[in-house]
């Protein structure tokens, strides 16, 4: 998300690092390039002049002009703002005692009735009891939609077979709620093609008779400025709590997330980043505002891990590590483990100066996905000893490796070239902290710029000549030698 925002204001901002002081022209032409990266975003105009205006001024003062490093704090500035605008957000829902009425509304096609779905998994996630309510009458598509989704869910969906009054259907639905046991009712109002009058006076209507304590309007952020035009059409009919803008994971410019609250003055409460019933994330503009700005979003891909990841494996795991077992097992299992935290570029981005990565593969044409697939099929078609110690992988069974996975056999001979690599980076990992595991990340990732095949290449020993095979069987008896001397370290402690 946000790739052609990202890719301007990196260039614009690359451009003032490249100046040995930032001086008034030099500095004009950096936010031209700041203000024409916003326009190519898609973002509303009112917005980019408002915004080129509060950094300009920022940047004039004593902050920036004392600094010894100005560009960074040009660019700390910019991050600010970006933040400004798209908050503050109140992530809240507050259900009251007696329960509360979420109203949903938007057009059709912006995944409303998904995001209902998506809604009530998070807020019971949180200890709230939903109901789904399947109110929009004209699309029969709709309620079958959402009667699949609450099965899957396990969440009761209240449907009236045959009804043509929506307001009534929510009326019974919300007196029925507390006999359900449900506290919170969330209603799957229509939608149209386009914002219309018949559409507004069912939407009033029901706002007036039902009375919801909270609305929110699900918006496609892929119809950017159309977006905010109905974020604007809907809020003076209906007085908005909250926006939940859909396919940001798809949107590529980001000018619906940087307009909608400026524009509205309604803030962004939620953000769908994918087709799955669980992506559905509390929209956090400092995240962000780090994100369009190339810095990574540690913060929600650590959300996404606890939510996602089996803890208790990934503890037993990070044990065999510190006492430096890392098989292909292992390496198999932390592949499905981040495969859970969605697709692998969505995974980069979030990592801090990842950006640069994702786009080198982007424009390789590299299905990451397919790549990872195609590893776990190689790792499979081994057996348990290969896979502990794949160096006793010799032609015959790499031809077999190959065969039963349905690869070339040099393939094979790829992974293994990869896993050693791998194993050390991870042997190394687990015995830092934190902070410094994100260090190693940001050190990785400025290898991997500057010379990506230097990561997955095994370093050669200077050794002068290639090894025979009772050398290797030495240093392989050497490893394990070492390796039960570190088992026996750990069961003294």
């Amino acid at each position: 998300m946000f790739e052609r925002l990202q890719v301007g204001l990196s260039n614009a901002l690359r451009t003032l690092a490249g100046q040995g002081k930032l001086t008034e022209a030099n500095m004009r032409e950096g936010l031209q390039l700041v203000q024409q990266a916003l326009l190519d975003a898609d973002v509303s105009l009112p917005v980019v002049k408002a915004f080129v205006e509060k950094v300009a001024a920022e940047a004039k003062g004593e902050r920036v002009a004392r600094s010894l490093r100005p560009t960074h704090q040009l660019l700390a500035i910019v991050y600010e703002q970006l933040t400004a605008l798209m908050g503050p957000v109140d992530h809240e829902i507050k259900i009251k005692p007696s329960g509360s009425v979420l109203m949903l509304c938007g057009l059709q096609g912006s995944g409303k009735t998904t995001t209902c779905a998506k809604l009530a998994r998070l807020l019971r996630a949180k200890g709230a009891s939903p109901m789904l309510v399947a109110a929009d009458l004209q699309r029969p598509a709709a309620i079958e939609q959402l009667q699949i989704l609450g099965e899957r869910l396990g969440v009761p969906v209240y449907v009236e077979p045959g009804a043509s009054d929506p307001v009534e259907v929510c009326r019974r639905a919300v007196a029925q709620a507390p006999k359900s046991g449900a506290n919170v009712v969330i209603l799957d109002t229509a939608g149209r093609l386009h914002v219309d009058m018949d559409l507004m006076r069912q939407l009033e209507a029901i706002d007036r008779k039902v009375g919801p304590d909270q609305v929110y309007l699900v918006v496609d952020a892929m119809t950017g400025q159309d977006a905010v035009r109905s974020a604007r059409a809907f809020h003076e009919a209906l007085t908005l709590d909250g926006v939940i803008l859909t396919k940001l994971d798809g949107d590529a410019r980001g000018g619906a997330a940087l307009s909608v609250k400026y524009v509205t003055g309604v803030p962004i409460k939620f953000i769908g980043t994918g087709e799955q019933i669980d992506a559905l994330e509390e929209f956090h503009p400092e995240r962000i505002a780090g994100r369009i700005l190339g810095q990574g979003d540690l913060m929600s891909l650590i959300d996404q891990a606890r939510r996602k990841i089996d803890q208790e494996a990934m503890v037993e795991q990070q044990k065999r590590i510190m006492a430096g077992e890392f098989t292909l097992d292992d390496f198999r299992n932390l592949l499905d483990q981040t495969s859970r935290l969605g697709p692998i570029q969505n995974v980069l981005a979030m990592l801090p100066g990842m950006s640069g990565i994702l786009g080198a593969l982007e424009s390789d044409d590299v299905d990451a996905a397919a790549s990872i697939r195609r590893i776990r099929g190689i790792i499979d078609s081994m057996t348990p000893e290969e896979r502990r110690n794949p160096d006793i992988i010799d032609i015959s069974r790499r031809r077999r490796i190959a065969a039963g996975a349905g690869v070339p056999p040099h393939e094979v001979s790829e992974l293994t070239r990869i896993y050693d690599p791998v194993a050390d980076m991870m042997r190394k990992m687990a015995s830092l902290n934190a902070r410094g595991r994100i260090q190693m990340i940001q050190q990785l990732s400025r290898q991997m710029m500057s010379s990506p095949e230097s990561l997955l290449s095994r370093q050669k020993k200077g050794t002068g000549k290639r090894l025979g095979a009772a050398e290797k069987a030495a240093l392989r008896k050497q490893r394990e030698r070492e390796l039960r001397r570190l088992k026996r370290e750990k069961k003294k402690k």
